[in-house]
């Protein structure tokens, strides 16, 4: 019974943390952040929740999603290891498909860790990128990995459905049709990365990381990548 109890405890503690770390409301600035979308609307790619959940699916399961969850659970795995991690963090930043999206990964991950100082935050590398900070918190906090890469691809999801549906722009109850239809994807994506080494690294998500790009330069922006 005592056993039970503490598993119990433990998953429920697990849980409240993520919510509370991966909420809309938690201050990463996440919600300043496109990773490219608004050049991706503005050239006509995304038009609808159609269009939405295609663009979406490509980036979570062949694109910036699918690598940055590997990351994270790399990170996860090397929670107190100082040398190890920092080389990781190094290896985020580098593979970075453009300047926007290493900014956005950087100001993300050093707003996440001083946003989770509440909870205590292990030593880390001055420049974090984001799925390296939640995935070292995480993992010194003994919260689960999966469960930690599960609600880390759903926040980045939710995150850019928001975007869409102040860009497009689409009706909330669109972008919530496009969140529910992305729970395999999400799911998949996950599972995928469980196994991933880090030569597996990369993606073809490839018009993704045009867009970051191109807005670097867009005329009109609302948002900073």
């Amino acid at each position: 019974m005592t056993t039970t109890m503490t598993t119990c405890i433990t998953t429920e503690g697990g849980l409240l943390r993520l919510l509370a770390w991966l909420s809309p409301a938690f201050p990463t600035g996440a919600f300043a952040y496109s990773h490219g979308l608004e050049w991706a609307v503005e050239a006509g790619d995304i038009t609808d929740e159609t269009s939405l959940l295609i663009w979406l699916t490509d980036v979570m399961t062949h694109g910036s999603g699918r690598s940055d969850t590997i990351l994270l659970r790399h990170a996860h795995r090397l929670a107190g290891r100082g040398g190890a991690l920092t080389d990781l963090a190094d290896l985020a930043y580098a593979t970075a498909s453009g300047r926007e999206r290493q900014s956005e990964s950087l100001d993300q991950g050093k707003a996440f860790m001083l946003a989770a100082a509440p909870w205590g935050v292990p030593a880390a590398p001055e420049r974090i990128p984001y799925p390296i900070a939640v995935g070292l918190v995480a993992g010194a906090h003994l919260v689960p990995e999966d469960a930690t890469a599960v609600a880390y691809v759903q926040a980045v999801a939710s995150n850019l459905i928001s975007a869409a549906v102040r860009l497009v722009p689409l009706g909330q109850t669109a972008g919530l049709r496009v969140l529910a239809a992305l729970e395999p994807v999400i799911r998949a994506t996950a599972a995928a990365t469980r196994d991933a080494t880090l030569d597996d690294l990369g993606g073809c998500a490839f018009r993704s990381d045009i867009a970051a790009m191109r807005h670097e330069t867009q005329y009109t922006r609302l948002f900073r990548s």
